[in-house]
């Protein structure tokens, strides 16, 4: 039986513990005190690793730092970009949630930011996305009078136009943008690019970005160097923003908007997808678009094509009432 009042993180609260030293700690307390079959400890340690390695990307080095939003924002990016079934995902945050029950009750960190997340319930589901009010009210929150506002709205603009994944628009380069043809050049997983057009308002705002407010917040940052200046989109640190600093700004901007859904990167691609659909854009094309390897992946978008089809026979039926 553990007790967290023999740790001595507990008894010297200065002290940290970086992120595989915990997770050792956690592999050794499911092979000693729990008595795990090897394959099942190995399966934690997998999922685990994946969820370090995002971690270390976010710039999250200890275990007091891992937040509810990170975890969630971890989760959303492995639906989006690894294609993971409902099942696997759970699994996922199974493996995250025993990790930080452990760290609770060893007293290594004092609360858990895994227990409000919920597991997904199994089977499909019509994916959540904004109507165009509520994105319009998301597209004018960014105070465009700043440059970072500026950068924001061109953001939001290219990934509602284009669909792509959080992490391909955080990481396009300058050079990935054509503004004479209105395409840009989305980097996906496995080195398949595609070219994605962006339509006149991301266009629009793209420039505006690039003529009043790059130069700006490149103007407050240091360290610069030419790997840091290829990217697009570009933070007071010199770099590339990163896949949880937007999420947070999706969050702030969806909140002064008024939006009472729960918003993230992988919402606007649904979003983006189900607009397509609503107006009459043809199923393979948005697959191509999205750069989905299989037509079964885009096919939870036809759930519009389901709600117009019975608001036709509502309205036209000659045995509907009107």
């Amino acid at each position: 039986m553990r007790n967290p009042k023999h740790s001595a993180f507990t008894e010297f609260p200065g002290l940290t513990m970086n992120l595989n030293s915990a997770l050792n700690s956690f592999k050794s307390h499911l092979a000693v005190e729990r008595s795990l079959a090897k394959n099942t400890i190995i399966s934690y340690e997998r999922d685990l690793q994946e969820f370090i390695a995002f971690l270390n990307e976010e710039n999250c080095a200890q275990i007091e730092n891992i937040s509810e939003d990170l975890i969630r924002s971890y989760l959303e990016n492995r639906l989006d970009s690894q294609h993971l079934s409902e099942r696997s995902l759970a699994r996922n945050l199974v493996s995250i949630r025993q990790w930080m029950a452990f760290l609770v009750g060893d007293g290594l960190i004092e609360n858990d930011p895994a227990k409000h997340i919920e597991l997904p319930r199994y089977g499909q589901r019509d994916p959540v996305y904004l109507n165009e009010t509520e994105v319009n009210l998301l597209l004018n929150a960014p105070d465009i009078s700043t440059p970072e506002g500026l950068r924001d709205r061109a953001m939001i603009e290219l990934l509602y136009a284009t669909g792509m994944r959080v992490s391909e628009l955080i990481n396009i380069a300058q050079r990935d943008l054509d503004l004479d043809s209105g395409c840009v050049i989305a980097h996906g997983k496995g080195s398949k690019d595609r070219m994605i057009p962006i339509g006149e308002f991301a266009h629009e705002w793209i420039c505006k970005y690039l003529e009043q407010a790059r130069a700006e917040i490149l103007s407050h940052a240091k360290n610069l160097s030419d790997d840091k200046l290829k990217y697009l989109f570009i933070t007071q640190r010199g770099g590339p923003m990163t896949r949880q600093g937007f999420w947070k700004l999706l969050k702030t901007y969806a909140l002064k908007a008024g939006i009472q859904k729960e918003l993230s990167p992988h919402k606007l691609r649904h979003t983006f997808a189900t607009h397509l659909i609503a107006h009459g854009a043809d199923l393979l094309a948005v697959k191509e678009m999205l750069g989905h390897a299989d037509i079964s992946s885009t096919q939870i978008y036809t759930h519009v094509s389901r709600e117009r089809m019975k608001q036709i026979f509502i309205e036209h039926h000659p045995r509907m009432q009107h």
